[in-house]
């Protein structure tokens, strides 16, 4: 089948009010880590990044997917809020971090949701494990699963709290997954858990490690974690106004550095960029011929949000471009794909999504259908 490509005449500084070209955007602050990355949360475009997909120790960064698969195993049923776990040895006696739960003393999924996410406990982070796998190498076998799914293709897991491990590893990249993936998938849990900056258990009180919460009012997340081979590591996520940003610092030299050197990622990408909705999903974008069928025309529209990032001022120089699929022949179903857009700025294709139906299309009757097949063969 062949493709008709038809460029959209209308440009988006048409459609919406314009934006004055910005100056040319300054290079990114220079940061003294392993490795990072900043990302639009909305559109998931990368704004800056450096060494994002070489392999590195995730440290307790790890329990972001043990976080993920508690909140998927609440959503499931599989696990109750008020449930009990029992506590392991094993689980009572790992090194690092802790909340400082006892064999011998109930605790809740919810109590050590709040141990692992705010207090970093290595401790609660093995008891939903078990609670979850049975055992944390069942566990283990989960979160990889769950790491290909979401794209992690760099990722690969031997514990669920991250200590070191030889075939324990990561990428800023893929870390940036699992970030935007745990916020779009678990909002109420996130928002819930993830901006404490304090937890109490066991009569002991700790600060959440994250010293963006105080530092600054836009940052509601996400998660630190520290080994001497590791170094110091900051997942963060802010938002202001309607755009949130993500980003991954990976082996910064200290507890401070890795707060500063976020904090100017972040001031960075809030500065220079901003996040734009360009179409809403189910807007119609375009009108297709349709052949042999009931209706001769077809709206086209998309089944997701469309957002872009970009730097300020560039916006109103965005074009579109959307190529139908033709001859487009019914039958049509619903939410068939039936073409695509391209969002493209100085020559560059930004992004590319598929154009799916609006309605579905039956064919036409015989008379109908045998009119069309005339005229396609002088089309």
């Amino acid at each position: 089948m062949s493709y008709l490509s038809v460029i959209l005449s209308i440009f988006f500084s048409l459609l919406l009010p314009s934006i004055a070209h910005a100056d040319i955007v300054p290079p990114p602050p220079n940061l003294a880590v392993k490795a990072y990355i900043l990302k639009d949360f909305q559109s998931g475009n990368t704004i800056v990044d450096q060494a994002s997909h070489q392999r590195v120790e995730p440290a307790s960064l790890t329990k972001l997917m043990t976080a993920y698969l508690s909140f998927k195993s609440l959503k499931s049923g599989l696990l109750r809020l008020d449930q009990t776990l029992p506590v392991s040895t094993k689980a009572w006696k790992v090194e690092g971090s802790k909340m400082f739960i006892e064999p011998n003393k109930p605790v809740t999924v919810d109590e050590l949701l709040h141990g692992m996410i705010i207090q970093s406990g290595n401790d609660a982070s093995i008891a939903l494990a078990e609670g979850i796998g049975v055992s944390e190498e069942g566990f283990v076998t989960l979160m990889n699963k769950e790491a290909a799914r979401l794209g992690m293709n760099d990722t690969h897991f031997m514990n669920a709290t991250g200590l070191p491990d030889p075939q324990h590893y990561t990428t800023a990249y893929d870390l940036s997954l699992l970030a935007s993936a745990l916020i779009k998938d678990f909002p109420d849990e996130y928002k819930r858990l993830y901006s404490q900056k304090e937890y109490s258990y066991n009569n002991i009180t700790q600060p959440n490690r994250n010293r963006l919460l105080w530092l600054d009012p836009y940052v509601d997340g996400m998660k630190t974690g520290h080994t001497d081979s590791a170094g110091y590591c900051l997942i963060s996520s802010a938002k202001r106004d309607k755009t949130r940003l993500i980003s991954v610092v990976l082996g910064a030299v200290s507890d401070t550095a890795r707060a500063t050197e976020s904090q100017k990622l972040l001031n960075y990408g809030f500065q220079f960029y901003e996040s734009h909705l360009i179409y809403k999903a189910g807007l119609v974008i375009s009108t297709f011929k349709v052949w042999k069928g009931s209706d001769h025309s077809l709206d086209a529209t998309t089944s997701n949000d469309i957002y872009i990032s970009l730097p300020k001022g560039d916006y109103s120089m965005l074009k579109a471009k959307v190529t139908s699929r033709q001859p487009l022949i019914a039958p049509v179903s619903y939410g068939q794909e039936i073409g695509k857009i391209q969002l493209i700025l100085n020559d560059k294709v930004l992004e590319e999504q598929a154009l799916v139906a609006g309605k579905e299309v039956p064919v036409a009757g015989i008379f109908g259908r045998m009119w069309d097949s005339l005229k396609l063969i002088f089309q």
